[in-house]
Parts: C-alpha cells; sequence; structure tokens
C-alpha cells in the first residue's frame, strides 16, 4: 500500500506583512525559524524514508512563502530542490502563501525550482469577515491567485476556516461553494481557535467576539467535508496539528480538540448509520454495524457519542461487528 509523508519546514511570520486577528504561526508551528542547514535537514529527513514511506513531498508552511526576500526564498527552493533531486522518493515541493502573494513572476520563480503544489490561505470567501478577520485581501485576490496558478500546471490547494469574525454558518457554506468553483485538488478546513496574546483574545474579553465549541465547528466542518467529498475535492485536513499548541498552552478558546478531524468523521458516520436505521425502519430490538478494525473508534465516537445517541434516539441496542483489515 502507497503511504505519502510530508517533510515540513516552517517559515513562520518571515514574510507576512499583516496581523490576522487569529494568528501566532510562532505558536502553532512551534518553531521560530527553519534549520541552518536546510539541506541537511531535508537530507537527514528523507534517509529515514526508506522503510516507511513509499513517497513524500518537502512543504514549506506556516507563512506566506512568497513573500520572502527573492534571495532567500531561493535559497530555500534551491536546497529542496537538491534534496528531490538526489532522493527519488521525494515526489514535489509544496508550499503555502497568500493570495495577495501571487504574480507571473512569483510563479515563474517557483516553477523555476520543480514546486509542484501551492497552498493558499484564503480563510473565508467573505469579504466582511476578510476585513473583520485584518486578512489584508479579498475574495477577488484569491479566485485571481487560483486561477494562475492552475493555469500554470501547479497544483492548488485552498486553505479556510470557519468560525472567524462575522463569520456564519451560511458564510461558511458560501465560502465552500465559491472554493469548488476555483476545482482545488484539495482543501483543508481549520475551525478558528482564539490563542493566547491575539487580537481575538482582545475581541473574545471584551465581548465583541465569540468563538465557536468545539461541538459547533464539527457540525459545520462535518457539512463542508461532505460538500467537498460529493465535488470530487479531496479534504486533507480539518483542524489544527495540535501536538505543539498543546504543549505549549496555547489556546484559550474555540475548537481546539486533539481528535477534531477523527470527530468529524465520525458525526459523517452518525448521520449515515441514522439515515440506515431510518430506512431500514429499525425502531426496537438490535441493529447490527459491521466497521473495519481502523474505523472502530470513529464509528463508536468519542466516549461512545454516536452508539448514544442512535440508542437513545431509537430505543434500540447498537451491536458492532468488527472486520479485520485482512478480511476486505
Amino acid at each position: 500500500m502507497d503511504k505519502h509523508a510530508s517533510i515540513p519546514v516552517f517559515v513562520p511570520h518571515y514574510a507576512c506583512p499583516h496581523g490576522c486577528v487569529f494568528c501566532d504561526q510562532k505558536k502553532i508551528s512551534g518553531v521560530q525559524r527553519p534549520p541552518e542547514d536546510l539541506e541537511e535537514y531535508l537530507s537527514s529527513a528523507a534517509e529515514g524514508l526508506d522503510k516507511k514511506f513509499t513517497s513524500a513531498d518537502i512543504a514549506f508552511f506556516g507563512g506566506s512563502f512568497t513573500g520572502i526576500e527573492e534571495p532567500l526564498m531561493r535559497h530555500y527552493l534551491a536546497a529542496a530542490a537538491a534534496v528531490r533531486k538526489k532522493y527519488p522518493k521525494i515526489t514535489g515541493i509544496r508550499l503555502s502563501t497568500r493570495p495577495d502573494f501571487i504574480n507571473g513572476h512569483i510563479l515563474d520563480v517557483l516553477g523555476e525550482y520543480g514546486v509542484t503544489t501551492i497552498e493558499l490561505g484564503a480563510q473565508s470567501m467573505d469579504d466582511t469577515v476578510l476585513l473583520a478577520s485584518e486578512r489584508g485581501h479579498t475574495a477577488k485576490d484569491t479566485e485571481t491567485a487560483a486561477k494562475m496558478i492552475k493555469s500554470r500546471g501547479f497544483s492548488l490547494v485552498l486553505q479556510t476556516m470557519t468560525g472567524l469574525p462575522g463569520d456564519s454558518r451560511e458564510k461558511d457554506v458560501y465560502t465552500a461553494r465559491k472554493i469548488a468553483e476555483l476545482a482545488p485538488e484539495a482543501v483543508r478546513i481549520y475551525p478558528c481557535v482564539v490563542l493566547k496574546g491575539t487580537k481575538l483574545e482582545k475581541a473574545m474579553i471584551s465581548g465583541g467576539y465569540t468563538p465557536q465549541s468545539v461541538e459547533e465547528a464539527v457540525e459545520i466542518c462535518a457539512d463542508l467535508i461532505d460538500f467537498y467529498e460529493k465535488n470530487g475535492i479531496k479534504v486533507i485536513r480539518a483542524g489544527l496539528h495540535s501536538s505543539d499548541l498543546a504543549k505549549n498552552g496555547s489556546v484559550a478558546a474555540g475548537a481546539f480538540h486533539p481528535a477534531f478531524g477523527e470527530m468529524c468523521q465520525s458525526e459523517l458516520i452518525y448521520r449515515k448509520l441514522r439515515e440506515k436505521i431510518i430506512k431500514n425502519g429499525v425502531f426496537s430490538g438490535v441493529f447490527c454495524i459491521a466497521a473495519k478494525e481502523s474505523d472502530v473508534s470513529k464509528t463508536v465516537g468519542q466516549k461512545r457519542k454516536n452508539i448514544r445517541r442512535l440508542e437513545d434516539e431509537f430505543d434500540i441496542k447498537i451491536k458492532i461487528a468488527y472486520i479485520k483489515e485482512s478480511e476486505r
């Protein structure tokens, strides 16, 4: 079975001129700067791929990569390109940036070093939400950048957020529809998390902002995942990476949970099971569910939430039949 990995390189706040109200990339990434000898770092990471993974990409995350001054940006890209050339299992170079930091010259540079995927931090396609979040770009900027990226043959990934200042469920759905129109290969969905020391925390404390709860975010993100998948768009992540935020105690409030993505998948499974129970007219007795071993926790839900909800609503008893992976 193919198993893909990413070798991450974080460049927090190296270029971004804007102080988005929700943002502190240093806390999110847990690092202050990329490794001094980037080529050595990447080579060392690539050496460890042999037995664990069939392929990998080098991924520049955590900032506005294409806003870095060009000599430094070329330095990073050259290191990535050199390591990619030495290790056949490294099949691509990806980076994340802002929509307003994309232009023809930038795309020429990225193409020169073999960049394969560009991720744009769209966050929202509603201009009132972008303004309230102090993003410093518009929805039109995202549309323009996305079309340029695709026209040059790069793979496009769009990053969005839910629960931003001025946001609503309706605006999140609107954003998803506009994102789908841009036909990205994939999306990431990040529910807004209030980090300590940010403008958003100050707004929350003063009563000017109410964060989403984990439960609210799971519901809307499950809707969005379902929408994207039905439109042939892969959701490669839902929720922030948890390790560093959990370690440094940076979260003040909001929809943060170490297993957020699994909770969204669990919600979708609950909805499908509920539909199946209704369709089959099972309103008493025992209802048996077959689940792969790897999917059992998602099927059962956090603290058996799915089982409890279904048993309470339909007055039935749920039984799980475990299917071993080798039996598929």
